[in-house]
């Protein structure tokens, strides 16, 4: 049935915590930065579709919107 397996857990090449850590960090950037991105792009929609304001409006709304994000998240 089973066997019974002395010695240690970790068999293989010892881990590289280090760069574990910087994915780790790359992913939660990325994440950051992507999720600013869709409610930016979303607010941007409203203004453009649901109000006066236009396409253009609502596309400059976009750009400031998305700086004044990126600066905020530094």
């Amino acid at each position: 049935m089973a066997e019974l397996h002395t010695g240690p857990v970790e068999m293989g090449a010892p881990m590289d915590y280090a760069e574990h850590e910087k994915t780790y960090v790359f992913f939660l950037n990325a994440a950051k930065y992507v999720t600013m991105f869709c409610v930016t792009l979303m607010i941007a929609m409203a203004a453009a579709f649901f109000t006066s304001a236009g396409f253009f409006s609502g596309l400059v709304l976009l750009i400031v919107l998305n700086v004044l994000g990126f600066i905020a998240l530094r």
